[in-house]
C-alpha cells in the first residue's frame, strides 16, 4: 500500500486496517509454522505494511498535539 493511500484515509479506517493486518500476520505466521508458505517473504511484507500504518497513525498524533 502506498503512502499516499494511507495519508488519505481517516484515522478510524487506519485503526481498522491495522487490526486486520495484525490478524493477517498472525495467520500467516501460524500457517507457515504448520507447513511452509509458498512465498515466505509475504510475512516480511505484512510486517512492513503494519509498520507503515503505525507510522502514519503516530505521525497524525504528533501533528494534532
Amino acid at each position: 500500500m502506498k503512502e499516499l493511500v494511507l495519508t488519505d484515509m481517516p484515522l478510524n479506517e487506519l485503526n481498522d486496517l491495522l487490526d486486520s493486518e495484525k490478524d493477517r500476520l498472525v495467520k500467516l505466521k501460524m500457517s507457515h509454522a504448520v507447513s511452509p508458505l509458498e512465498n515466505p517473504l509475504s510475512i516480511k511484507f505484512a510486517r512492513k505494511k503494519i509498520a507503515r500504518i503505525m507510522t502514519e497513525i503516530s505521525r497524525r498524533r504528533l501533528v494534532t498535539k
